[in-house]
C-alpha cells in the first residue's frame, strides 16, 4: 500500500533549514495582493522594508518560509508516503503562532506526521512542523490535512470532527478582495511549484478548466483582511487561524470573505463571488491576543 500508517506516524523527526529574508516576506505579500494602492500607509506596511513603522510579516508566511514550498510539506519524504501528487489535495491548515515573526532568519522546522485518517475511498496524512527561530525557540507550530484519493480502506480511525460552522446571521464583515490573472504564477514564486497552478495541460488532466490558486494563497489573503480591518493592521495579534479548503479558485476571480466576532474568535468564510458564491474556505477562524 502506498502510504503505511504505522509506518509513517513512527518516523523520526525530519529536520530541515528555513532562511530567509525582508526580500522574501515582500514577495509573500505582493503574491497575496498586498500593496494595493501603492502610496497606501496600510499597504507599504507589508511590502516597503524602509516604513516607518517596520515591516510587517504575516504569520501565514510562515508556512512558505525558506521557500521551500510549504513548511511541513516534507510529507512527501516521510517512510510509509508513496503517493502520487496528482492524488493529493490540501485539505486543512492551522497555524499556532508562538511569537511574531522576525522579518529574517536562519530557522529550522521539525515536522512529524502524528496521524492518518481512513475517510472510505481517501486517506488523510496530517503533518505538524514546527518552526524553530534561530534561539532554538518555537515561532510557530503548523498543521496541515493533505487529502489523498484512492488511499483510503485500510482499516483506520476517520478522525476527529472539528468542523466550525458560521453563525446563522448577516456577517460583521463582507469584503469582496479582487485577484491577478497571474497571481498564481506570483504565489508559485514562494517555493510551491505544483504544475496545477501554472500548466493548463495538468489543470485540464485534475479536471479544472484551467489552472488554480492555491489554497494557501486564499488562506493568507483573508488572514491578510482580517489583520487590516479588524486587528488594526497589527500582525502580532494574530495567535492561532485555520481553515478548510472547501473548494477551487481561479486566479483572477473576485474572492467573498464574510466574517463574524464571535466569543472564540472570528470565524469566516470564503467564495468565489463570479460562480454563484462557489466555496472556498469554510470552518475558518482567527484568534487574536
Amino acid at each position: 500500500m502506498p502510504i503505511d500508517a504505522d509506518k509513517a506516524t513512527s518516523a523520526p523527526l525530519v529536520r530541515a533549514a528555513a532562511v530567509w529574508d525582508d526580500r522574501d516576506v515582500r514577495l509573500y505579500h505582493l503574491a497575496l495582493g498586498a500593496g494595493v494602492p501603492e502610496t497606501d500607509p496600510g499597504e507599504l506596511r507589508y511590502v516597503h522594508e524602509g516604513h516607518e513603522q517596520g515591516l510587517q510579516v504575516l504569520p501565514t508566511f510562515g508556512v512558505v518560509a525558506g521557500g521551500n514550498g510549504g513548511v511541513g510539506f516534507q510529507v512527501f519524504d516521510t517512510p510509509g508516503v508513496d503517493i502520487d501528487l496528482a492524488a493529493v489535495l490540501h485539505g486543512g491548515q492551522e497555524i499556532t503562532v508562538h511569537r511574531p515573526l522576525p522579518t529574517a532568519a536562519r530557522a529550522t522546522t521539525l515536522t512529524r506526521i502524528p496521524a492518518v485518517y481512513d475517510k472510505g475511498k481517501a486517506a488523510v496524512v496530517v503533518q505538524e512542523s514546527t518552526l524553530l527561530g534561530e534561539d532554538g525557540e518555537p515561532l510557530l507550530t503548523q498543521r496541515n490535512q493533505i487529502f489523498v484519493r484512492g488511499e483510503g480502506g485500510f482499516g483506520g480511525g476517520r478522525g476527529p470532527c472539528d468542523r466550525l460552522p458560521a453563525p446563522d446571521r448577516a456577517p460583521d464583515l463582507l469584503l469582496d478582495i479582487p485577484t491577478l490573472r497571474q497571481q498564481a504564477l506570483l504565489y508559485r514564486l514562494t517555493g510551491d511549484w505544483n504544475p496545477l497552478h501554472a500548466d493548463p495541460a495538468t489543470a485540464r488532466r485534475a479536471g479544472y478548466d484551467r489552472p488554480v490558486l492555491h489554497g494557501l494563497c486564499t488562506f493568507g489573503m483573508a488572514v491578510k483582511a482580517v489583520t487590516d480591518h479588524l486587528l488594526g493592521g497589527d500582525t502580532t495579534r494574530v495567535a492561532q487561524c485555520r481553515t478548510r479548503f472547501a473548494g477551487v479558485f481561479f486566479p483572477g476571480e473576485t474572492l467573498r470573505l464574510r466574517v463574524w466576532d464571535t466569543p472564540d474568535g472570528y470565524r469566516l468564510t470564503a467564495t468565489a463571488a463570479d460562480r454563484d458564491d462557489a466555496p472556498v474556505l469554510t470552518d475558518a477562524r482567527v484568534s487574536a491576543r
